[in-house]
């Protein structure tokens, strides 16, 4: 692969990456240094906590989309909107591409949080009825932070499939398997949906990636039906 330009000069090779996709990976790579510098502090103030938690502010449903969990996660959605959120910024513009991906986080956020509030209510009332596990489980919700752009990475993916339902993406891990776009994504909130469900695979938002995929899927058909899918905000 050639990580240089030679198009009126040498230049590196994010120069070719477009403008909202490079300044969403350069904010989430400072942040993760802040982070790694100050983790307490980064947590308590920018990742997502439950309303009702001490550490929750009014910010944090957007600024949780700039933090991870660590290096592999930062990679993984890193790469994944360089490859597919490029090509969606490309056809639409920088602003109307910032759109989707905000509204695709804070939908991932909002149904994180509401499936959170269903699990509270449950516990809630299993507490007034002496239950101290569920006590326990209400305490850990409060003070558990949600990070990660994987939300607003999901959606991305489901605009892509979308736009390009027979492309074909190939998957490298855990094993090399190659299929259509639309079929990739109906796999994936398959899967997201079965393991948030059965709780396999915990300390992952798994309700937010299928948060993500469904926003993603009704922006999508909204600017269908009003004829807008193609048209630029610039």
């Amino acid at each position: 692969m050639s990580y240089y330009s030679y198009d009126n000069g040498r230049r590196g090779f994010m120069s070719n990456v477009p403008t909202a996709v490079k300044n969403i990976i350069i904010i989430n790579a400072l942040i993760m240094i802040m982070t790694a510098l100050n983790e307490n502090f980064m947590y308590e103030r920018f990742a997502l906590f439950y309303p009702t938690s001490p550490f929750f502010h009014w910010w944090q449903p957007v600024t949780h989309m700039f933090m991870h969990g660590g290096f592999w996660h930062l990679l993984f959605n890193m790469y994944t909107l360089y490859i597919f959120g490029s090509q969606l910024e490309r056809i639409w513009g920088a602003k109307k591409f910032l759109v989707f991906y905000f509204v695709t986080g804070l939908g991932a956020a909002l149904i994180h949080t509401g499936v959170e509030w269903l699990q509270m209510q449950n516990w809630m009332t299993q507490a007034a009825e002496g239950s101290m596990a569920a006590q326990a489980s209400i305490h850990a919700l409060k003070m558990t932070p949600t990070v990660g752009a994987s939300g607003a990475i999901y959606g991305v993916l489901m605009g892509y499939a979308m736009l390009y339902p027979d492309a074909v993406m190939t998957l490298i891990f855990p094993i090399p398997i190659s299929l259509k776009a639309k079929w990739f994504v109906l796999i994936f909130a398959a899967i997201e949906l079965l393991t948030g469900v059965t709780g396999v695979g915990g300390g992952i938002a798994h309700f937010a990636h299928l948060g993500g995929l469904i926003f993603g899927f009704i922006l999508i058909w909204y600017w269908k039906k009003r004829r807008m899918l193609y048209s630029r905000m610039d």
